[in-house]
């Protein structure tokens, strides 16, 4: 993917400082230039922009769909809110009745005090910290009063997301809460990796649902909802073309499935912290090295830890690891996004470079 990719939580911007831009583009249609000069109408059986009727069954099709729409907002955006990170703003989700919100840990930053916004109440609670999981960009705060009312979203089976399937998006972006877009499933499976910069946490994660419903700054954290009222992932990343300086491609956006997301807080809640990642590890602290064309070529081991999964297969300080499996390796984000779609305690085969040789070893995955 030639696009890079941003957390969408909202850096420095408030609610009621958001400035929204809208360019009007107007046309003319219906009367045109005869051969005399005059102007002359067109008639209705002529003109190529004439609509055609439109029949009892696509207005039925139509309000049916516009039916579902607004059911499923009316169902789900009460369980999304907006979280106020002190120098960020960001979305979440209702976990629980218990006040838990889920959300991304890039929104949550360093920060361990909060305050949200449910979406039925201008009213600011107070919520802290339960914990992070920078490795999955997934994070739990918990609110420190439980307003009445609070309404727990219901989570959808990731099996079932399919390609082309209607999802609706809520969330904050640009401080406007309460926001919904729509769009379909783009794909499902993507492994994507997340920018350090800016905010974002640097992890590689995968099985990503891809969108196509407008992902913004501050609908991180939000819902990517389909038609029966279901959580079927966080909006967590928009892509960006480089080549229009970074700014947002359209329609390009990646949501962290619900799978996850309920393995991860489960886990948080229930233990302060994630136990059981089910990430596969190597145990390395690397870096990315260049060839002799000076375009990266592998990742070069600074360290093994001891007991790790490569330093239990032989590889050591200045091995300079080239392959996982079949899957070539030339970055630090191709090594992560390798491991990402494989599983601890998985065999893998690694090729590295030592000394000038070529070798190969036999890697028992760990866990992350």
């Amino acid at each position: 993917m030639n696009a890079s990719l941003r957390p969408t939580r909202t850096a420095g911007i408030r609610a009621v400082t958001a400035v929204l831009v809208v360019a009007l583009v107007s046309g003319c249609r219906g009367t045109a230039p005869g051969a005399d000069g005059a102007l002359s109408a067109a008639t209705p059986s002529a003109s190529p922009s004439s609509p055609a009727p439109r029949t009892a069954a696509a207005d039925r099709s139509v309000n049916s769909l516009q039916s579902d729409y607004e059911t499923v907002i009316k169902n789900v955006l009460p369980s999304v809110v907006q979280i106020d990170a002190g120098n960020s703003l960001g979305s979440g989700i209702v976990y629980d009745d218990k006040g838990h919100i889920v959300t991304n840990a890039h929104v949550v930053g360093k920060q361990r005090t909060f305050r949200v916004t449910v979406a039925n109440s201008e009213q600011l609670l107070a919520a802290r910290l339960v914990s992070s999981f920078p490795e999955q960009d997934l994070a739990v705060v918990k609110l420190d009063k439980i307003p009445s009312g609070l309404k727990a979203a219901a989570f959808g089976d990731t099996a079932k997301v399919a390609v082309g399937q209607i999802v609706l998006a809520m969330g904050s972006p640009l401080g406007l809460s309460g926001s919904v877009t729509q769009g379909i499933v783009s794909a499902v499976g993507r492994t994507v990796s997340e920018s350090a910069s800016g905010g974002g946490t640097g992890a590689t994660i995968a099985n990503m649902v891809q969108t196509s419903a407008a992902i913004n700054p501050g609908n991180s954290g939000g819902a990517l909802v389909n038609l029966d009222s279901q959580v079927i992932g966080i909006p967590t990343l928009a892509a960006t073309d480089p080549q229009l300086g970074n700014s947002a491609a359209p329609g390009i956006g990646f949501a962290i499935p619900a799978s996850m997301v309920r393995t991860v807080a489960d886990q948080i809640i229930k233990n302060g912290k994630v136990t059981d990642s089910g990430r596969a590890a190597l145990g390395i602290t690397g870096r990315t090295v260049l060839g002799a064309d000076f375009q990266p070529a592998g990742v070069a081991v600074v360290s093994a830890a001891k007991g790790g999964a490569a330093q239990k297969a032989g590889i050591r300080a200045g091995d300079i690891i080239v392959k996982v499996g079949d899957t070539r390796i030339t970055t630090i984000t191709s090594l992560s996004e390798a491991l990402a779609v494989a599983k601890p305690g998985q065999k893998v085969k690694l090729t590295y470079v030592r000394a000038g040789g070529t070798k190969t070893a036999e890697v028992t995955l760990g866990e992350m």
